[in-house]
């Protein structure tokens, strides 16, 4: 097996981290406190190409590999995870699009989202139906030629923002096999946003609930076939676990990086605290997760391009993985830095906000534990 980036990785990488540090990083804070991300950077972002990374060169995108991806969210969140993120979700809901959606639907919406002309937002989650997704209470009643849509969506970043909302919402009985996914276009009527949301972290990203209200669009809104949602949701997670956790990785090499710095210059009891013994381990046991939690979401990456049985265990086990290691990796930057790592000004303590939600948002990482359990015990039957 082979560890090292080929060029064309590398490339790619380069190229993320090189936009992230100029266009991304010195604007980050300001972002944070206007609460929104500037469409200006989004079309920018859709002009490299990472609008649709994974979506079909045919429609626009750039027909990459899910490995390059988590490369490109590994370098993006150097400069900030919460755009990253935001960036990530976009490309989830264009991916579902490509691989499920009609000609025309390709047609219609690829291009515009290949581009950032058109942003995207992934409509799963209600007020009652969390890591229960299955159990999804929006409905869409077909009438006539149209989906009419009543219901709640709950913590939707892009809320109130977006162009395209992918909703997953219950067209048929209980359970997973009564879920469809349909298209809804900002604008709609019936369509309604709540209030943006006050949150520890992610503040760049506006998020509100999303609310139908006899909200009607027409039948060919349908995605794929009715009754298959809930597998399209499903399987357009597994990819933004991947992307989520190369998103918490690479804010947690920032905060690492930042701390190496640190300790070089800060000085106590008469020399840099980089010459304490106990300060070394520290970095070096940070060091060792982080290369851990990198090789396990790479080897993730791999199964699930090349579309293996076991894609789905090992999407969740590096979700989970990643995501505990890179908010730790945080959290132990913030405590090297001392009091400085507790402002904003060091940029410490925002890497820290932004990366708490990542053990939380695309299934929890308990979760996570019972996807491996239940995948593990099915393997060995």
């Amino acid at each position: 097996m082979d560890f090292e980036f080929t060029e064309e990785q590398q490339a790619i990488f380069d190229m993320a981290k090189a936009f992230g540090e100029e266009h991304i990083a010195p604007y980050a804070s300001q972002w944070e406190h206007e609460g929104t991300i500037p469409r200006s950077l989004l079309k920018q972002v859709g002009e490299l190409g990472l609008a649709g990374i994974y979506v079909s060169e045919e429609h626009g995108g750039s027909g990459l590999t899910r490995l390059d991806a988590v490369l490109v969210f590994e370098a993006l969140s150097m400069a900030c995870p919460a755009v990253a993120a935001f960036i990530s979700i976009h490309n989830m809901c264009a991916w579902m699009i490509d691989q499920y959606g009609s000609d025309e639907m390709k047609a219609n919406w690829l291009p515009q989202l290949c581009g950032f002309d058109k942003v995207a937002s992934y409509c799963l989650t209600e007020p009652g139906s969390g890591s229960d997704a299955a159990a999804l209470r929006t409905k869409a009643e077909l009438k006539g030629e149209q989906y009419v849509l009543n219901g709640t969506k709950a913590f939707i970043s892009g809320g109130n923002y977006s162009d395209l909302y992918v909703v997953m919402c219950r067209t048929g009985e209980d359970g997973p096999k009564g879920i469809s996914t349909v298209l809804v276009e900002a604008g709609t009527e019936g369509l309604s946003f709540g209030a943006f949301e006050k949150k520890m972290g992610w503040k760049a990203q506006p998020t509100t609930q999303v609310q139908f209200d006899d909200c009607a669009v027409p039948i060919a809104n349908l995605l794929g076939n009715e009754g298959k949602g809930f597998s399209y949701a499903m399987s357009g997670l597994d990819g933004g676990r991947l992307n989520i956790a190369a998103a918490a990785l690479g804010g947690a090499q920032t905060a690492l990086d930042k701390s190496v710095a640190y300790a070089a210059e800060r000085k106590a009891f008469g020399k840099t605290i980089d010459q304490f013994q106990s300060l070394q381990f520290r970095l070096a046991d940070m060091e060792m997760r982080m290369q851990a939690a990198r090789a396990l979401l790479f080897k993730a990456a791999s199964k699930l391009d090349n579309k293996t049985h076991d894609a789905t265990k090992f999407c969740a086990m590096a979700k989970r993985f990643v995501t505990n290691i890179a908010f730790d990796v945080a959290n132990d930057a913030l405590q090297i830095h001392g009091g400085y790592g507790y402002l904003e000004d060091y940029g410490i303590e925002k890497i820290v906000r932004d990366l708490r939600v990542h053990k939380i948002l695309e299934g929890t990482n308990e979760i996570m534990s019972m996807i491996t359990a239940r995948a593990l015990m099915a393997e060995n039957r």
